[in-house]
């Protein structure tokens, strides 16, 4: 107990800092969509911008730049970051200096409750027959968009089985996106889980100790893809990441 006790608050400590690094999830002040902008003027941002087959063109006092999924460029102390979802590019655009930053450096951090043993139990990846499915799902951004799912996580807390759907990350890492009866009360809206990678028989823990806010938690610039059907566990789970803490009082 007190070395899992432990491990978690080291957790939950590298977890705060991450979130709160110059340009973690909190500097995010736009995501802006080249389709949305035809003159290629995006806010606040110099040059000129267009996408070019498999990449997206960045031209700034006559010379031009390609630049692929994922590039970075620096802006001063800013980052700009190419993206693309389901053949559309963008750019977003990470400020250290943004007001939800400097918010959060002035507040008790992220509201988490300390780790339980009750919460982390043993579960087992069962993938689906026919390989991964893309589902459907209302992103935090208001539109929709597939949701690669690669099988079901099953487990019990107190005698009673659940089950989630879950997406595998390129690491062999599970991914889960779930609410629960504490969402949008006593919780986010909803939050993630990352189950270690299963063994060859399936078997991982599901730690809701590391239960963690999606990254439209902290800035609504995101994009987060919302619970897919089924995946909205009909138990409190007080435990994990929970919210943003409130400012410190002076």
């Amino acid at each position: 107990m007190t070395d899992a006790a432990d491990a978690w608050k080291q957790w939950h400590e590298e977890r705060t800092a991450s979130v709160s690094a110059p340009h973690g999830p909190l500097s995010l002040t736009g995501t802006h969509w080249l389709d949305d902008y035809p003159d290629g003027k995006l806010p606040a941002i110099p040059g000129s911008w267009r996408t070019d087959g498999d990449a997206v063109v960045r031209t700034l006092d006559g010379t031009e730049t390609r630049l692929g999924a994922d590039a970075t460029v620096a802006l001063g102390e800013r980052r700009l970051v190419v993206i693309v979802r389901e053949g559309l590019w963008g750019v977003r655009d990470f400020d250290p200096a943004a007001p939800a930053r400097t918010a959060f450096l002035d507040s008790a951090g992220i509201d988490a409750t300390p780790y339980d043993p009750r919460w982390a139990v043993e579960g087992r990846f069962t993938p689906y027959p026919g390989g991964s499915t893309d589902v459907r799902v209302a992103n935090a951004d208001g539109r929709e968009r597939a949701l690669g799912l690669a099988g079901e996580l099953s487990f019990t807390l107190a005698g009673q089985e659940h089950t989630l759907q879950v997406a595998r990350q390129a690491d062999g890492r599970l991914w889960a996106v779930f609410a629960d009866g504490t969402s949008g009360r006593g919780s986010y809206r909803f939050r993630f889980l990352h189950p270690a990678a299963p063994d060859a028989e399936g078997r991982t823990t599901v730690d809701l100790n590391r239960a963690t806010l999606p990254p439209c938690a902290f800035a609504d610039h995101f994009l987060c893809p919302f619970p897919p059907p089924g995946n909205t566990l009909p138990v409190d789970i007080e435990a994990g990441e929970r919210n943003l803490a409130a400012p410190r009082t002076v």
